[in-house]
């Protein structure tokens, strides 16, 4: 069993709530949790029911085992919408770095194609979306140990793994709305991958927002993060009805 979290917003007893599922960082490998404590606080006091993550670490476990851990995290959440009083049809996904580019797939290719089994389908569905130093196209990347790991070799080595495993591939017109943040001196995840995963939305007419944070690089995009907090709430808002 993995963790989840849950925080419980202040709000009138009997009221359906919007709940955000929250996916951390970490190059698929590492880190918990706790880093996304900070926004999980903000976005309880915006109304909603938020649910905090873990997933399984690559290497031991490769790719597709992150995104079926949340999967299943999203059909804990239908199970217990009653419990928690949550509108199934307002969640929204949230997620940094490897935790952005597993929300991005929960949002584009879990409801259906091959990427959907055995644990993905309707229940998956997301309302928006906000997501920062986001690996939007793996096969930009190089051969580094991080995207190596997760898929289990390299570009040549596993070609079709890594189109597989880049969101952008899954943009089409039903996509929910977008909120993508990024540093533009991010040297981890360039900046195109932002930009680019924005136009493919913009091609396909689905709503997005790219907001740049000047001088930040990856970790500090995520560190300094206020301003690009403060816009993803409203947009979330705008899109799926936040509480507050």
């Amino acid at each position: 069993p993995l963790e989840v979290r849950v925080r419980l917003p202040a709000t009138p007893a009997g009221a359906l709530r919007p709940a955000a599922l929250i996916v951390h960082g970490g190059g698929w490998r590492r880190r918990s949790p706790d880093d996304m404590e900070g926004i999980a606080r903000q976005l309880a006091g915006q109304g909603y029911v938020t649910v905090n993550v873990a997933y399984r670490f690559a290497p031991r476990y490769r790719f597709p085992a992150q995104l079926q851990d949340l999967q299943q995290a999203m059909a804990w959440i239908h199970a217990n919408a009653d419990r928690f009083r949550i509108d199934t049809d307002r969640i929204v996904g949230v997620g940094y770095s490897s935790g952005a580019h597993l929300v991005s797939l929960l949002a584009l290719a879990s409801q259906t194609g091959p990427l959907a089994e055995p644990y993905g389908g309707d229940h998956t569905r997301l309302k928006a979306v906000a997501v920062g130093g986001l690996p939007g196209n793996l096969t930009k990347f190089d051969d580094g140990p991080l995207v190596v790991g997760l898929l289990g070799g390299t570009r040549q080595e596993r070609p079709e793994a890594y189109v597989q495993a880049s969101p952008i591939h899954y943009v089409t017109p039903q996509a929910p709305p977008f909120f993508i943040f990024h540093g533009n001196r991010d040297r981890l995840v360039p900046v195109d991958q932002a930009r680019n995963f924005y136009l493919a939305l913009q091609d396909q007419g689905v709503p997005a927002e790219l907001y740049l944070q000047r001088g930040r690089g990856h970790i500090g995009s995520f560190l300094l993060r206020r301003g690009a907090m403060k816009a993803a709430m409203a947009f979330l808002k705008r899109e799926a009805g936040g509480g507050g």
